[in-house]
């Protein structure tokens, strides 16, 4: 039997600038999934897409087909009503968000169904944070994930491979043939694996700024627009916020590290940035899920968020008192003269931890879970030569060097009547 389009027939359609049909797009996502459309020839149509871009039709129509590629979630008769909501960030540099929000916005009355990823390159990744707690486990069958969000709220693991297969395939493809920045991609990329998670209300963190995936606030505003189309086209409620990645989030970046931080914020402390982005994005969250009436500013300090942080991860087999892993070997690296640190780049922070070993250059490399940067002042700080900037941490010393490297030209004194230009932690809101 005769296919029922020619993959030639769609790369052309794409390559002169014309819209995909419905048709071409379902068979084009569907014979590739099964393997009837071989990787050069997807390649070929992703360079078309990154260069000639998409309408909205069409991303949704992909979008759509790549949700069709595999199974769809469903949590409405299971959780007796109580609605669902869920963040997604697109990466940066200290963003460990995810791991105090999930626990807090369940503390106020919704549940959260987090299926997370793993770092790769200067971008750390949540499940790879949270496997440096003992014995805590990233895969759950689905009977586990969701008697797990019934009883706790929230989970946070890893997605099975039935969800979405059609992307899981691509985003490697993207990855190796200079397609990765469309946004049309980008955004179904993320939506289609957000929509098939199945949850209620969705909530982007879309960073700009040197350690983020788009570095401009216009690149940016577009994909959170795209994003939120999306959302809005399969029944999802989603707004975006863009948000400052010039400078890392907190004071950490590196697994353990980052997860001692935020217990902190669980505790009612850590860094005044992570602790703001983590209660605007819990109640956007919220909103989005129709909860109005909890702030969740009282679920941090009355201690509710980290109870739920306790029971989350003694559910996938973690131990939350349990001793956190630490790195064999540190150094100092001091600041290097009196003033005002105006700049801290995001990106160079994220390349030391990498290269310390806390990332990884290809999927299938292993982390350090004590390994990354620890940051001792934050644009805007009176620094004082000597004092120290950062601490590295690694298990492999001979690391140190590259690391200090990519920190080289990181920071910026300037003299001490001087003030930062920084974006504002929140730059702007997109959706309804």
């Amino acid at each position: 039997m005769s296919p029922e389009f020619d993959a030639v027939d769609v790369i052309l359609t794409k390559r002169d600038r014309r819209a995909l049909s419905d048709e071409q797009i379902d068979w084009v996502i569907s014979a590739y999934t099964r393997g009837d459309v071989a990787d050069e020839q997807m390649s070929a149509l992703a360079m078309a897409i990154l260069l000639n871009g998409m309408d909205r039709r069409e991303v949704s129509r992909w979008t759509e087909a790549m949700i069709a590629s595999g199974e769809r979630m469903s949590f409405a008769d299971a959780l007796d009503g109580r609605p669902t909501t869920d963040k997604h960030s697109t990466g940066g540099v200290g963003d460990k968000i995810t791991l105090p929000l999930a626990p807090l916005v369940a503390a106020c009355g919704a549940a959260v169904p987090q299926l997370s990823g793993r770092g790769l390159g200067h971008t750390g990744g949540t499940l790879d944070k949270l496997e440096s707690i003992p014995g805590w486990r990233a895969s759950l069958s689905g009977d586990e994930f969701l008697a797990q969000l019934r009883s706790v709220g929230a989970v946070i693991c890893a997605a099975n491979d039935n969800l979405a297969p059609a992307d899981k395939k691509l985003y490697g493809l993207r990855d190796v043939t200079g397609t990765v920045e469309s946004i049309p991609l980008i955004a179904s990329s993320i939506m289609s694996k957000k929509i098939a998670e199945g949850t209620g209300a969705l909530v982007l963190d879309v960073k700009v700024g040197s350690g983020a995936f788009m570095k401009e606030v216009d690149a940016a505003r577009e994909l959170a627009e795209t994003m939120v189309a999306l959302g809005s086209d399969h029944g999802v409620r989603t707004v975006a916020l863009l948000t400052n990645m010039q400078t890392p989030l907190g004071l950490t970046a590196g697994n353990a590290l980052e997860v001692r931080e935020s217990v902190e914020v669980l505790a009612g402390g850590g860094p005044e940035d992570v602790v703001e982005l983590t209660l605007v994005l819990a109640r956007e969250m919220l909103a989005a899920a129709g909860i109005d009436d909890v702030d969740p500013a009282t679920r941090l300090k009355d201690g509710s968020a980290m109870d739920v942080w306790r029971r989350m991860i003694a559910a996938q087999g973690g131990d939350p008192e349990g001793e956190l892993p630490t790195a064999r070997e540190t150094h100092v690296v001091p600041v290097p003269a009196d003033g005002v640190l105006t700049r801290l780049d995001a990106y160079a922070v994220g390349v030391a931890a990498w290269r310390l070993g806390a990332g990884r250059a290809r999927k299938e490399d292993p982390v350090q879970a004590g390994a990354g940067v620890q940051l001792h002042a934050k644009p805007g700080a009176l620094v004082r030569g000597g004092e120290p900037l950062f601490t590295l941490h690694t298990d492999t010393p001979e690391r140190f060097d590259r690391a200090m490297e990519a920190l080289a030209d990181a920071i910026t004194i300037a003299p001490e009547d001087s003030r930062p230009d920084l974006l504002p932690l929140v730059i702007e809101r997109v959706g309804a």
